[in-house]
C-alpha cells in the first residue's frame, strides 16, 4: 500500500526543510504545495535583494502561508550580508552599549529588512548567557555574560523583530552560554545543578515568553540534572515540563539543525532524531542546510512509521502541526515598519568600541591581521579592518607559523596594529603578541569575545565586541585609518 497523503500531509507540516542554490528547485516548490511547513533559507541561497525576494516569491506560489525562515542576528551571523559582513553590529556590542531601546531598534531594522523581503521568521535572537569566554559557538552572538542585562536585552530584540512583523525565534533554550564544546560536532556537557540554571542561563527565557516571542529553539546540549545522556532538543523534561509548564511558553518549539551531530549522532541519524524530538515536545524540526528531496521524504517516512509502531502518538504531531500553522497564520497578520536609517547600525558599533591605553602615533602603521577560523554558524563571511582602510598597508598571517621579528622588520619604523578574533584561545596569538610589544609599538584590536586576557606591553587594546562589518568600520575609523578620519 501505498503512504496515506492526509498523514504525509500533517508529517510534512512540522519540517523546515532547506535547498541549495539561489533558485528554488521544482522539488522545494512543491513539497511545499504539498504540505511542507517552509524552508530555511542560508547564504548559499542568496545573492541580492531582488533575487531574495523573487525566491520568498516561488516559495509562496507554492502555498501563500509557506514559513520562510532565516539566521539574519546581525554582527558575527549574517546570511544577507555573508558576501561583505552586516552592517549591524552583534548583541555583544549592543549589550556592551547598554541600551535597549537601541537594541530594540536595530533588530526592528533586521526585522523591517527581513520582511521588504518576503522572510517571515528569524531564527533570531541568540539569548545565551556567555558565561564561558572559551565558549567555541556563542561569544559575541550573545548579549553578554550578566543574566540580567542578556535578559533585557533578549527582550527587547524579540519586541523588535515582531514589531517588524517578523516572528522572533530565540535562542538556544536552555542556554548554550556555558558550553566549551560546539555542538556541530559533537554533544556538549553542561554538568550543573538545575538551580544554576536558573539563576545563570534561564532568566533570558523568561524575558523573551514573557515579551511573546512566538517561537523558542532547542540546544542539542547535555544537562544531566534535566536530559539524562540524551540532548536537551530530546528532552520532554527541558521542553514541556520547564518551558510550557514552567515558563508558560505557547509558541512553537523549533529544534536547532536535526544534521548537527549534537542531535543526528545521539539519535543514530537525521530521521531518529526527528522522531525523538517530536516525542519530546518540538513543533517545527529544523532539518538542516544540506537537504535534499530525498532526505524530506527519509525523514517523512521515518516519521509516519514511529506513528505506526507506537513510538509517536498522531496527536502530538498533530499538535506541533498545528503550532507550526500557528506561527504562520502570525506571520501573515503581523504589521510591518518602514526602513531605519541606513547609519544605524555604524553608528552604534561606534557607540560598542572600548578603548584601554592611548590610541597615538599611528601613522601609516602595518595592520596585521591574524587568521582565524569561522564557525559553522558564522559561515565564510570577510572581517577585518581591510575592507575600510585608505591607504595603510594590510598583511594577513597565521599566528603559529609568524616570527614576531618578521613582522618587525616588515613594519620597519611604523607601528603595527594586530587584529584579530578571540586572541586569548587563538593558537600562537599570545605570544606572538607579547613577544611583539615588547620590542615594537603595538595596538591590538579584538573584533571576538572580549576575554579578561590582556597583553602586557601593547600601547592601546581596542575591543569591538564583534567583527561585522559595522565593527571594522568603526575600529579604523577610531584608528585614524580611513579617509578623512583623524585618531580620537
Amino acid at each position: 500500500m501505498g503512504q496515506d497523503p492526509g498523514l504525509r500531509r500533517l508529517v510534512l507540516g512540522t519540517l523546515l526543510a532547506a535547498y541549495p542554490g539561489p533558485v528554488p528547485p521544482d522539488w522545494a516548490v512543491d513539497l511545499v504545495g504539498d504540505g511542507l511547513a517552509g524552508h530555511t533559507l542560508f547564504g548559499t541561497n542568496i545573492h541580492d535583494p531582488s533575487q531574495v525576494a523573487a525566491t520568498t516569491a516561488a516559495l509562496r506560489a507554492g502555498r501563500s502561508d509557506v514559513l520562510i525562515a532565516i539566521d539574519e542576528e546581525g554582527g558575527d551571523v549574517t546570511r544577507l550580508a555573508h558576501a561583505t559582513g552586516s552592517p549591524y553590529p552583534g548583541n555583544a556590542a549592543l549589550g556592551a552599549i547598554g541600551d535597549t531601546a537601541l537594541t530594540r531598534r536595530v533588530h526592528e531594522a533586521i526585522g523591517a529588512e527581513l520582511a521588504a523581503l518576503g522572510i517571515t521568521v528569524n531564527l533570531a535572537p541568540t539569548v545565551d548567557v556567555n558565561s564561558a569566554d572559551d565558549n567555541p559557538v556563542i561569544g559575541t552572538r550573545s548579549f553578554g555574560a550578566d543574566p540580567v542585562r542578556v535578559a533585557a536585552h533578549a527582550a527587547a530584540a524579540v519586541a523588535g523583530l515582531q514589531a517588524a512583523g517578523v516572528a522572533a525565534c530565540a535562542k538556544h533554550f536552555p542556554g548554550h552560554g556555558a558550553t566549551v564544546a560546539d555542538s556541530h560536532y559533537e554533544l556538549p556537557l553542561v554538568d550543573v545543578p538545575v538551580e544554576v540554571l536558573r539563576r545563570r542561563d534561564l532568566p533570558p527565557f523568561a524575558a523573551v515568553v514573557a515579551a511573546g516571542a512566538q517561537a523558542v529553539m532547542t540546544a542539542h546540549i547535555r544537562v544531566p540534572a534535566l536530559t539524562g545522556d540524551g540532548p536537551a532538543t530530546f528532552s520532554r523534561a527541558v521542553l514541556v515540563d520547564l518551558l510550557r509548564g514552567e515558563y508558560g511558553f505557547t509558541g512553537a518549539v523549533v529544534t536547532d539543525a536535526l544534521e548537527m551531530k549534537g542531535a543526528a549522532v545521539a539519535a543514530g541519524g537525521i530521521g531518529p532524531a526527528a522522531v525523538r524530538a517530536l516525542a519530546a515536545g518540538a513543533d517545527l524540526l529544523c532539518i538542516g542546510a544540506q537537504v535534499d528531496a530525498d532526505l524530506v521524504e527519509h525523514v517523512v517516512a521515518e516519521i509516519t512509521t514511529a506513528l505506526a509502531d507506537g513510538r509517536l502518538d498522531r496527536a502530538r504531531v498533530e499538535e506541533a502541526a498545528g503550532r507550526a500553522a500557528a506561527l504562520a497564520a502570525w506571520t501573515r497578520a503581523a504589521g510591518t515598519v518602514p526602513a531605519a536609517p541606513t547609519d544605524l547600525g555604524y553608528a552604534a558599533a561606534r557607540r560598542a568600541l572600548k578603548v584601554e591605553g592611548v590610541l597615538s602615533g599611528l601613522d601609516r602603521p602595518l595592520v596585521v591581521q591574524l587568521h582565524a577560523a569561522s564557525t559553522i554558524a558564522e559561515g565564510r563571511v570577510p572581517w577585518g579592518l581591510g575592507p575600510h582602510l585608505a591607504d595603510a598597508e594590510e598583511l594577513r598571517v597565521v599566528a603559529a607559523e609568524t616570527a614576531p621579528e618578521t613582522l618587525r622588520q616588515l613594519a620597519g619604523d611604523r607601528p603595527i596594529v594586530l587584529v584579530g578574533r578571540h586572541l586569548h584561545r587563538l593558537t600562537g596569538a599570545a605570544d606572538l603578541v607579547t613577544a611583539l610589544a615588547a620590542a615594537h609599538p603595538v595596538t591590538v584590536v579584538e573584533m571576538g569575545w572580549p576575554a579578561r586576557w590582556r597583553p602586557t606591553g601593547v600601547r592601546a587594546f581596542v575591543t569591538t565586541y564583534g567583527a561585522s562589518h559595522a565593527n571594522g568600520r568603526a575600529a579604523a575609523e577610531l584608528l585614524g585609518l580611513t579617509k578623512g578620519r583623524a585618531p580620537r
